[in-house]
């Protein structure tokens, strides 16, 4: 495994640039998947040369995971942080549901969220792009678990709900609201995702 380039002190001009690149790249494989991005694509859509995005990533391997560990804190942002602003339990939960389909729906992601698609990619590709995949989504999955026992715990769902059971079907609405936009161009998938969501919380809503 390839050794990620050590960070640059907050607010330098090198980190702010560093930044700047891996949103481009974020974009790119947005649209074209991981394997559509190389140093060449990058430096074509960035107007930069390959010589000084070396400096930055020292081979495609390093960039991949440079640009999955941007778009996992960018995920993490956009997604996670609000959403802890609501209270515990199923407002919390429906928030980081509905914040994740604006994630796939951003317009900062022209082809939808790059980390699904990269899962399709690299699912039998073992390695360490594959890894960073994995865990990043299970580390999801086990931030959605978390909300939904302190959704029980707070006497929302039943106490025998299964967390997990949960967490799969919220994590199977999301892909097919994914599969239908981008790929049918099914206008209604976010309002029958929103739907599908209140009727799973309804079958495990507490007595």
């Amino acid at each position: 495994m390839s050794t990620a380039a050590k960070p640059l002190p907050a607010g330098t001009k090198g980190e702010r640039t560093r930044a700047a690149i891996l949103d481009a790249a974020l974009r790119l494989v947005s649209k074209a998947g991981l394997d559509g991005l190389t140093i060449g694509t990058l430096a074509e859509a960035t107007g930069m040369s390959k010589s000084g995005l070396f400096a930055h990533f020292g081979s495609r391997e390093e960039l991949l995971l440079a640009v999955l560990a941007h778009g996992q804190a960018q995920f993490s942002e956009v997604v996670f942080q609000p959403a802890m602003a609501k209270p515990r339990g199923l407002p919390r939960l429906r928030a980081m549901f509905v914040h994740w389909l604006d994630w796939t729906e951003s317009a900062e992601l022209p082809g939808g969220c790059p980390m699904i698609g990269g899962a399709s990619e690299f699912d039998d590709r073992p390695g360490p792009v594959r890894d960073m995949l994995a865990g990043g989504q299970r580390t999801w999955i086990e931030t959605l678990k978390r909300a939904l026992r302190q959704a029980i715990d707070e006497g929302q769902l039943a106490a025998s709900t299964d967390p997990e059971q949960i967490a799969f079907e919220m994590f199977g609405i999301a892909l097919v609201v994914h599969h239908h936009r981008r790929l049918l161009g099914y206008k209604k998938a976010r309002e029958r995702a929103l739907t599908a969501l209140d009727s799973l919380f309804q079958r495990y809503a507490a007595a």
